[in-house]
Parts: structure tokens; C-alpha cells; sequence
């Protein structure tokens, strides 16, 4: 099992840039296929970016944001450069094992001037 923890919402302008923590507790991340996932009110939640080895983006995002992770710190980020408007939402940790995911509770970014 593992603990999930996101930090670094905020209200920012459009163009501006954010840099997202998730924080794992319990067991590390390397076992987990990592992913930040956001959810505007009103629409389904979206994956944003995935990471293992390998990453993998939306291409709405491609170029722009960019998943990592520092597996002895148990944390993965999410640098978000260009933020536009539309990108409003609560954004979520996730870690997937088959048959198990878990999430976190969610930060809140607004775009916004």
C-alpha cells in the first residue's frame, strides 16, 4: 500500500509556471506506475502525464509539462510551464500496481490573471 501527499497548487497567470510534489508513503515508487491526473468541474478526470522508466503525456501537454521522479526521496513532480486558463483544475497523484491504485487528495491550480 502506499500514502499519497500532492503540494504546490496555486493561483498562478496564464503563462506562468507551477511545479507539483507528490509525496509517497509506505511503499516506494518504483514499483508503481506514477501518474498526475486533473479534474475541471464539471468534466472527467484526465490523465496529464504517466511515468515508470519511461514517460508518457497527453498531448495537450506535451511540451510543456514535464513528470518526473526521485525515487530516494519517494516523490514524483510535475513541472507545468505555459499554464493556460483552460488548465484549471484539481490536480491528483496516482500509483497504479495492477490490480491496485491509489490516489491522493488532490491540489488545486487556477489559471488565472
Amino acid at each position: 500500500q502506499v500514502q499519497l501527499v500532492e503540494s504546490g497548487g496555486g493561483l498562478v497567470q496564464p503563462g506562468g509556471s507551477l511545479r507539483l510534489s507528490c509525496a509517497a508513503s509506505g511503499r516506494g515508487i518504483s514499483i508503481y506506475v506514477m501518474g498526475w491526473y486533473r479534474q475541471a468541474p464539471g468534466k472527467q478526470r484526465e490523465l496529464v502525464a504517466s511515468i515508470t522508466s519511461t514517460t508518457n503525456y497527453a498531448d495537450s501537454v506535451r511540451g510543456r509539462f514535464t513528470i518526473s521522479r526521485d525515487i530516494a526521496k519517494n516523490t514524483v513532480y510535475l513541472q507545468m510551464n505555459s499554464l493556460r486558463p483552460e488548465e484549471t483544475a484539481v490536480y491528483y497523484c496516482d500509483a497504479r500496481r495492477v490490480p491496485y491504485g491509489y490516489w491522493g487528495q488532490g491540489t488545486q491550480v487556477t489559471v488565472s490573471s
